[in-house]
């Protein structure tokens, strides 16, 4: 049995039009959202053993938040560049490449990417992933590779405003 968790990064900052796409950094709402979803994640009792990120920066830092609050070190951090304007078929490849010793992964990526692929799951239809929303779901199989033919059960779908 795997766990995966469906991450979009936290809010990003559009302050300087300056910088591309790929280096906004968060702003300070995503400041803020980012270690209270991970602090609600951790307190499931999920245990993460592998954090996979878009290179990009909003991504890259959501991730390292996560992995704070889990008390891992940053070095392991796993970029995916492929997860960065990502298509249906880069999720899979990211997920199916895992390594099969890691039972519960964290991916975190951008939208109109992650949504889809949450959809493509047809675990449990989601209409937008807000930003640092978590989507989770188990996946009954040993062995990453058979991602996208293993049975699903959706777990839980969470986002900072769930409880506002």
């Amino acid at each position: 049995m795997k766990t995966l968790l469906i991450i979009r990064h936290a809010k990003s900052s559009w302050d300087d039009v300056g910088l591309s796409d790929f280096e906004r950094p968060l702003n300070e709402r995503g400041k803020h959202d980012a270690p209270m979803m991970a602090k609600k994640i951790k307190e499931k009792k999920i245990k993460i053993d592998a954090f996979v990120s878009s290179p990009a920066k909003r991504a890259k830092k959501t991730a390292k938040i996560f992995m704070d609050a889990f008390d891992v070190k940053e070095k392991k951090l796993i970029l995916v560049p492929s997860l960065y304007e990502a298509s249906l078929n880069n999720f899979y490849d990211a997920v199916e490449n895992l390594k099969d010793k890691h039972d519960v992964a964290a991916l975190f990526a951008h939208n109109p990417g992650v949504t889809d692929f949450v959809n493509s799951l047809k675990c449990s239809p989601i209409y937008n992933m807000p930003t640092c929303a978590v989507f989770a779901l188990k996946i009954n199989t040993s062995n990453w590779s058979d991602f996208k033919q293993a049975d699903k059960e959706f777990l839980f779908f969470d986002y900072p405003k769930s409880e506002e």
